[in-house]
This record gives C-alpha cells, structure tokens and sequence, in this order.
C-alpha cells in the first residue's frame, strides 16, 4: 500500500533505540524526513546512519535532548518549529512494588511519560491545525488498560496517555489531523532482553528458551505466546501517521498480541 508520506517531517521522541527506532526506521523507509531523538549523541548518530544507508533519499536530522527537561523540550521545538508528524514514544518504566513507589518516583514518571508527550503536542498542534495536516501518535501499553501490579505508576501514566490523546482529538473536528493512541503489548526491546537477561542469567535455562518461559509464566494471556518485534509496531505506527488512517481519531489501537482477554 502507498502510504503517502514522502516529503513529510516526523518527531519520533525516544527513537535512539527500541520501538521508537523501529518506528524512526518505518517512517524513513516511507520518504519521511525523521527528527532522531535520544539523550545520547553516539545513539541517536547510529540511527542516523542506519537511515542514511537504507532510505537516502530522506533528511534525517538529531534532536539529542531529554525531553522530559523543559529546556531541552523548548530547545527542540525551537530548532523543528514545525513537523507534519508527532510521535510521543518516550517513555520509561519499571517492575517495582507498589510500597516502594515513592512521591518522587511518581512525579518522575508523570513527568516523562505523560507531561513531556503534553507539551510538545501543545507546541506542534496549532500548526497542524492551520495546515489541516498532521499527526499525533501516542505510543502507550497494554498496561494503560489492564494493570499488571508489577509497575503501578508506569500503568497510571500509559492510562493517562490515552485519556490525554482522545480530549486533544476534540480539538480536530472536521479536520484532516488526527490524534490517535497506539497501544504495544510485550515488546522485545533492548530494555526487555536486558531484563530477561537479569531474569534468566542464572536461572540454568538455555538462552533460546528464555522468551518461551518468559511469556509462559509472566504473560500466560498472550494468544501469540512470543514478544513482539519494534518492527511490527512500527508498521501500525506507520499507518496510523499515514493519510490511508484519516477516520481513526482519538482511537486506542492495540497490538498486544492478545494479551488483553476483552473485546474492547
């Protein structure tokens, strides 16, 4: 399918690595011209490169910077005043016990995963709409609507990023930009092979066998029984920013490999 896209200019925040690459990566491929974002310049250069090798044609540009940083948000907005796609993927996590979770741990990640994502549609949403064009993707979890209890204040902020993308999709009425949530399920992502490898290291269990036993006991309602491919992802992200998606709006789209045992 064409998707339309060439000569555009996304935003992929967190794209140094993991779903946000692959998503920076799809976006390239399609003749998107992808601002790479990352707090590590060496990081953010390879994924650079890798694009410079497998789309050419494209301009790909660095935005090093933590966006949760206020400075380095408006720093960034001041240097790509405008883009035609916004992907709000930063965002961190960890397993720990609720009692554990302390009132800064909290702000910390609302602030990173949530009010971070905020200000920078805030910043390239007005823009859109008096172009009539663009994109908003949130990249949230599975975690936003069934909280596994491993990591309550990741959960609370990916439900968050829901809630946040269907009231800014009001704000696009009759129009042709769209704000729209994408929802991953169990990803292999460099972050999860480094905690299966803190899992499993000792654990006796062949390597090969570490993601089979991991979904097995720690994701037994996933239909597809493996972790997902950031590749996968991306392909949906890469619709979703397309002008082949203009009817979904203010949508909670999953891919959690049925992880979810609802309908809805």
């Amino acid at each position: 399918m064409e998707m339309g896209l060439t000569g555009q200019r996304a935003l992929v925040t967190g794209s140094s690595k993991g779903i946000g690459k692959a998503i920076a990566l799809g976006l390239a491929a399609e003749g998107v011209d992808v601002i790479v974002n990352g707090r590590h310049a060496d990081e953010v250069e390879a994924v650079i490169a890798a694009i410079r090798q497998a789309a050419p044609a494209t301009n790909p540009q660095a935005a090093v910077a933590d966006l949760s940083r206020a400075e380095d948000r408006e720093a960034v907005i001041a240097a790509h005043p405008d883009i035609d796609i916004l992907v709000n993927n930063m965002g961190i996590f960890e397993p720990m016990s609720y009692w554990d979770i302390t009132p800064a741990i909290w702000q910390k990640f609302f602030e990173t995963n949530v009010l971070a994502g905020d200000a920078l549609a805030r910043a390239y949403l007005p823009g859109m709409l008096n172009r009539d064009q663009g994109r908003v993707i949130f990249i949230a979890s599975e975690e936003a609507i069934m909280p596994s209890g491993e990591m309550a204040q990741y959960s609370m902020t990916k439900t968050m990023n829901l809630s946040l993308a269907k009231s800014l999709s009001k704000l696009t009425r009759g129009g042709q930009v769209t704000v729209n949530t994408v929802m991953p399920g169990s990803t292999l992502t460099e972050g999860v092979a480094d905690m299966l490898q803190t899992m499993y290291a000792d654990s006796g269990l062949p390597q090969s066998q570490w993601e089979s036993d991991f979904m097995a006991h720690h994701r037994p309602l996933s239909q597809i029984q493996r972790l997902i491919r950031p590749e996968e992802i991306a392909r949906l992200v890469v619709f979703v920013a397309s002008p082949q998606a203009g009817a979904f709006s203010g949508a909670a789209l999953r891919m959690d490999g049925g992880l979810v045992p609802t309908i809805f």
